[in-house]
């Protein structure tokens, strides 16, 4: 479906061209309409699937009508994470260019310079707002901040902020908003604590389901079955021929991010790291390091899984196997957006066989195992339910799977409706 199809304002449809927005996404296609009508909604949706426009565009197509409280918050956007809500705020702006709306990204870990640039925006009644939950709440705390004229309330990715443990801060936070409003709830999964937030925060929400957590076909999946200490190596080989171009690495941990990032130096490879000790400013400069191309690889722990916007990543190297098989989803899902192909790799210790045949499960397929390179001795049997982790007898050779692409290799495609 095309946006000119859908109840929009000519003004927005004009930014939408403007943009060189023209098709929907499904997401897109199947939310608008709802929240068009005014009702509440929550959708099941996977980052990647265009759900940040789907919410953004209705909204300021509301807001251009007019008839809303002038200098006042009309629009409360909730993130789990600073990178997600800078994200969302990247795309208010691109949208708001062409649709004059002003709007205030309230997040944390920054100094106090930027806090009162915060306390200026929601004092003044920017119309629309975007805040992680424990930053707001800082705001709320201390008394000048009006959320009594919210007309839209949205929370975008409400299982994350679950998980995090912000379900306390929500409540808190709809305690200040009044009963009549517009809420929308998007979340990658539904468990019953999501349903028992929708219960009770929405009314009669309609409710969109479009995403089953499984990566996406274009995503050409492979992992290695190692040892821990054969992984270093592996790295070696895949980016001894050629220069690696946007590549994300996630670990299990922010301490095996800085080991890693300290192993990939010593090989002289550009990178850089992503973790949770580090400074807002810092990670806004490695961000924009990588997205500029001046560092070619990103360490991250998964504080990037999700909360990362860039359509062109070539590849992802799980150096360690997620814990959750949904984790696995989402940090795949970082690369073959926009129509673009991408490669995903998993290193699999002995260890971690149970974990990664759990994934295999999930996504109803084995994934394709390639040989560990002969150089770096044996490698360890594929043999999850008894999880020994026994030598092979002798080494596997063979020649990689012809599916597989080269490090670095990329497809263009069409610009992704976010």
């Amino acid at each position: 479906m095309k946006f000119s199809e859908l109840n929009l304002e000519e003004s927005v449809l004009q930014a939408l061209e403007a943009m060189r927005f023209e098709e929907c996404t499904p997401v897109q296609e199947h939310t608008i309409p709802i929240i068009l009508e005014g009702k509440d909604l929550i959708g099941v949706a996977q980052t990647g699937t265009g759900k940040t426009a789907a919410y953004l565009l209705p909204i300021l197509n509301q807001l251009s009508k007019g008839g809303y409280p002038e200098d006042a918050i009309n629009c409360i956007i909730m993130a789990p994470t600073r990178e997600l809500a800078q994200q969302i705020d990247q795309q208010m702006e691109g949208f708001s260019y062409f649709m004059p709306a002003s709007s205030v990204a309230v997040y944390g870990g920054n100094d106090g310079i930027r806090f009162e640039q915060e306390k200026k925006g929601l004092t003044l009644g920017a119309e629309v707002v975007i805040a992680t939950p424990g930053r707001l709440i800082s705001h709320l705390s201390l008394g000048y901040v009006d959320l009594s004229k919210v007309s839209f309330f949205i929370l975008d990715e409400a299982d994350r902020m679950l998980d995090m443990g912000f379900a306390d801060d929500i409540m808190q936070i709809v305690k200040y908003l009044p009963k009549e409003r517009q809420t929308i709830m998007f979340s990658a999964t539904m468990p019953v604590k999501i349903q028992q937030l929708a219960k009770t925060i929405l009314r009669n929400p309609e409710e969109i389901k479009l995403a089953v957590s499984k990566p996406a076909e274009k995503i050409i999946q492979t992992a290695y079955i190692c040892y821990e200490n054969q992984k270093l190596g592996i790295i070696q080989s895949l980016f001894q021929d050629q220069t690696p171009e946007r590549v994300i690495i996630f670990a299990s941990s922010k301490m095996k991010v800085k080991e890693v990032t300290q192993a990939f130096r010593r090989m002289k490879l550009n990178v850089g790291e992503m973790h949770s000790d580090l400074e807002q400013a810092q990670r806004d400069q490695i961000m924009h390091d990588f997205k500029s191309g001046k560092i070619n690889i990103l360490i991250a722990t998964d504080i990037v899984s999700r909360g990362i916007d860039i359509d062109d990543i070539r590849l992802v190297i799980n150096y360690d196997v997620p814990h959750d098989s949904e984790d696995y989803v989402h940090r795949i899902g970082r690369t073959a957006r926009a129509n673009n192909d991408g490669c995903a790799i998993t290193f699999v210790s002995e260890k971690e066989q149970t974990q990664f045949k759990s994934i295999e499960n999930f996504i109803g397929k084995d994934i394709y195992k390639i040989p560990v390179p002969e150089e770096l001795g044996e490698a360890p049997e594929y043999n999850p339910r008894s999880n020994n982790g026994g030598k092979r007898k002798g080494n596997f050779k063979g020649k990689r799977n012809n599916s597989t692409r080269k490090p670095g290799n990329n497809t263009n495609g069409k610009k992704q409706q976010k």
